[in-house]
């Protein structure tokens, strides 16, 4: 294990490992939270299993979803008998913590049908959770938990629930829920950014720091080849097709390899990913021999039966690679009767090469990804709470940002319950009192 900890990272993974309390880790874009998770889940002496709310979640992190690990049915959850087979009961005996990644896409609804399916299954009705330690990473300033879908879904959380949001589940009016916020930022180094980028993720965006971002912004994009975050797939296919076509040569064509049951809005690539010589394209995964990571932009140089692709390294020099296709692995848990273990199995897997076509990528795509430059087009409006502040968190300098058109008050939306539920924990940053405001600019 050649990964290594910073100060305050290792103090919480020795609170994790150390502990059985409830914890829920969060920061701001850049903090390490995925650094964190993948160490803890790596090195643990712990009988773990991972998980998350959607398939390229809990592919990122080598976990099942939340939905096929506990075998919860699509949909509101409510008070619907859910069925417990014996194997997956013995499963679920033999987890001592579970980590749920991007928590802030589950709904309160799930969390409890996860206490209740754990409850069940291990015999310990009344404990939370079934006795099991649960540890959450997610940013609820950066991903919102879907939407219920009908009036009924709606009116049941608005007569159940103070919100959507996990936080206000009714599991934890019985049980403490420990938060750490961590604070130190990998990804920006300019402290004058990262202190506007706090104010956009807190809504507390005044003048100064609004003129800042809009005058940076402005300057004219430098060439056709920056990347750009848009807010809906259609703006970015469009802006991806356009640029391809205006290449010349040959178009080719790479079919993905999969085998078993792999969802199709599970894909971590393009099940036909389509290229050309020239091409703009971000990896998709990071590279064994650390030539690239999971986000760094290159231009296609060759293609044939091989694919090379030109990256510039920080220091501008360019360096051409050979990328060989990838297989991502979809996994599910089960207990080995021999072992009395928990297993971890690989069920299906998709191999394609880790590339995506890279003039375009949405918003939400781009959680997780660092860019040195991105044009920011928000369109009309943004249509969610920290939509903005996850854009503009993807760069790693103010030198970098370039925008469509300029930031308006509006575009810069924080989820009232967000607020209550981070002022009230002890992860909250300093730097803003309760009545601070944001200021028009």
């Amino acid at each position: 294990m050649t990964a290594v900890l910073s100060e305050e990272q290792q103090a919480l993974f020795d609170h994790m490992e150390g502990t059985n309390a409830h914890m829920f880790i969060t920061g701001r874009a850049g903090t390490g939270k995925s650094h964190l998770l993948r160490y803890f889940t790596d090195t643990t002496e712990k009988k773990v299993a991972v998980c998350a709310p959607t398939g390229v979640a809990a592919l990122n992190v080598e976990g099942q979803t939340i939905h096929s690990l506990f075998f919860l049915p699509i949909g509101l959850i409510a008070n619907q008998d859910l069925t417990i087979t014996a194997p997956r009961r013995k499963m679920l005996q033999a987890i001592e913590t579970l980590v749920i990644d991007e928590i802030s896409m589950v709904n309160a609804d799930v969390m409890d049908g996860i206490d209740r399916v754990l409850r069940e299954a291990r015999h310990r009705r009344r404990e939370p959770f079934g006795g099991v330690q649960v540890i959450m990473f997610g940013d609820p300033y950066q991903l919102a938990p879907v939407p219920p879908r009908t009036t009924e879904e709606r009116q049941y959380f608005a007569d159940n629930y103070a919100s959507t949001w996990f936080f206000d589940a009714k599991v934890w009016m019985e049980t403490a829920l420990v938060s750490r916020e961590l604070s130190e930022i990998h990804r920006q180094r300019d402290d004058d950014f990262k202190r506007m980028l706090n104010a956009v993720r807190h809504g507390r965006v005044d003048e100064e720091i609004g003129t800042a971002l809009n005058r940076a912004g402005a300057r004219p994009v430098p060439d056709l080849d920056i990347m750009t975050l848009c807010t809906t797939n259609e703006k970015v296919n469009k802006i991806n097709a356009d640029r391809l076509a205006t290449l010349g040569g040959r178009a080719l064509t790479a079919e993905a390899d999969i085998n078993g049951d792999f969802k199709v809005n599970s894909f971590p690539a393009e099940e036909n990913l389509t290229l050309k010589v020239g091409a703009r394209v971000m990896f998709l995964r990071n590279d064994s021999e650390q030539r690239w990571v999971n986000g760094t932009m290159g231009t296609v140089s060759h293609l044939g039966e091989k694919i090379k692709v030109i990256v510039e390294d920080r220091y501008g020099d360019e360096h051409e690679y050979e990328v060989e296709p990838a297989t991502w692995e979809q996994y599910q848990y089960s207990y080995d009767a021999e072992s009395k273990e928990l297993s971890r199995n690989v069920v299906a897997e998709f191999t394609q090469f880790p590339l995506r076509l890279a003039w375009a990528v949405t918003i939400h795509k781009s959680q997780g990804q660092t860019y040195d430059r991105a044009l920011i087009d928000l369109g009309s409006r943004t249509f969610a709470p920290g939509q903005t502040y996850v854009a503009l968190s993807r760069i790693t300098s103010l030198d970098g940002l370039f925008l469509a058109r300029g930031l308006r008050p509006s575009d810069v939306i924080v989820d009232p319950d967000v607020e209550r539920f981070m002022a009230g924990s002890s992860s909250e940053s300093p730097g803003f009192a309760d009545d601070d405001a944001p200021l028009p600019f």
